[in-house]
């Protein structure tokens, strides 16, 4: 993807006014043509004043583009905002304005001003037909609407570019990837199952796989991983209701923690850094979440308060497993985190996670009460 090294600031400069014409009516009055005369309405505002960039003001577009793109690689995304935003707004004819405009979404886009990226990539996004530059704003147009929570617009957009087949297959997956994505914010997870297998398809099809981006088919199964996660989360122990239909439930959840951890293993496999251990990081939370349930559950309503007392204590030494098995995938997450350096908020959180269920089966062992663990849930969309 295309990145012109630029940023603006959307600057709204607007003056209103406001005029109303005269009327003229004709009429017959006893017999006689009679003309109304032109009434004339005016309505008077208070003077506005319109404060320019004084500074920018003397400099030409080429200036501009230059210090805007000084600017951007310097990492100093406000000023390159001000003169990519300046060069696009006040020389239409130059022959930067494009780039400019680009530039000014993308150092929107890293400030988190998501409207004023929003606008920029706009002007440019042509997903239909459009190439070069054009495509590239429309995916960070769709970028910017996730941010924006405008999920049907987004998914709209990246299906037409899903759907585009004079695009390379990597930009088609991308889209396919992000659509599903936006789908399952909105709420729509069938549909965004349905979406991202479509993605997982096009990937596995392909004699060689070295064609596209591993990046979009290992987020692919990572979210597919999260689907069923989500639905794990869902299934509620509830011992209240009765040992055989406690054990159906655990049963089911269980299914679906599996089913949740052979995709995010198949998204580890797919070789990518990132998403490799952003799925390890949810595998071992997966096992300790199920842990702390079990262990900080009741007993079963129909167990008396010694035999209540004695199923706990044989929960814990089935369930102690559980334990060691995050322990294990937090350990060789952090392993390949390190190996590739990778660095990001799942990584911190498997550090911190790794810790914390380590003392917790030290807690076990010893016999000591064991505290409920604070929930790990992280958003990996952001």
């Amino acid at each position: 993807m295309r990145t012109y090294m630029s940023v603006s600031r959307w600057w709204w400069l607007a003056v209103l006014g406001l005029g109303v014409a005269g009327c003229r009516t004709t009429g017959a009055v006893a017999g006689k043509d009679t003309a109304t005369p032109p009434v004339t309405q005016e309505i008077q505002f208070d003077a506005v004043t319109v404060t320019a960039d004084l500074e920018l003001d003397k400099l030409n577009d080429e200036e501009l583009f230059a210090e805007g793109t000084s600017a951007f690689a310097a990492n100093d995304f406000k000023q390159a905002a001000r003169y990519f935003g300046r060069l696009a707004d006040f020389h239409p004819h130059s022959q930067h304005r494009r780039q400019a405009l680009y530039n000014a979404g993308l150092a929107h886009q890293r400030l988190k001003e998501w409207e004023e990226a929003w606008h920029r990539f706009s002007e440019l996004s042509d997903p239909a037909k459009g190439q070069g530059d054009a495509l590239d704003a429309a995916f960070r147009v769709a970028e910017t609407q996730y941010h924006l929570e405008r999920y049907d617009e987004a998914i709209s957009l990246l299906t037409t570019l899903a759907e585009r087949q004079d695009l390379p297959l990597n930009r088609r997956i991308e889209a396919r990837v992000q659509q599903g994505i936006c789908e399952l914010e909105a709420g729509r997870a069938d549909a965004a199952e349905a979406t991202l297998r479509k993605a997982i398809s096009a990937y596995e099809s392909l004699g060689d796989k070295d064609e596209v981006d591993d990046y979009f088919p290992a987020q692919a199964h990572f979210f597919v991983g999260e689907l069923y996660r989500m639905h794990y989360e869902n299934v509620q122990l509830d011992p209240g209701k009765g040992a055989d239909k406690l054990a159906e439930d655990l049963n089911y959840k269980a299914e679906l923690l599996l089913s949740a951890q052979g995709h995010y293993l198949r998204s580890i496999r797919v070789g990518n850094g990132y998403w490799a251990t952003a799925a390890g990081s949810q595998i071992g939370a997966l096992y300790e979440d199920l842990y702390a349930r079990m262990v900080n559950s009741p007993a079963p309503a129909e167990l008396n308060a010694e035999e209540a007392v004695v199923y706990r204590q044989e929960l814990r030494k089935k369930i102690r497993v559980l334990l060691t098995k995050s322990i294990n995938i937090y350990e060789r997450t952090l392993e390949t985190a390190e190996r590739i350096g990778s660095q990001s908020t799942f990584v911190d959180r498997t550090r911190e996670s790794l810790a914390k269920v380590k003392a917790l089966l030290l807690a076990d062992a010893e016999g000591e009460p064991v505290p409920t663990p604070p929930s790990t849930e992280d958003d990996p969309h952001s």
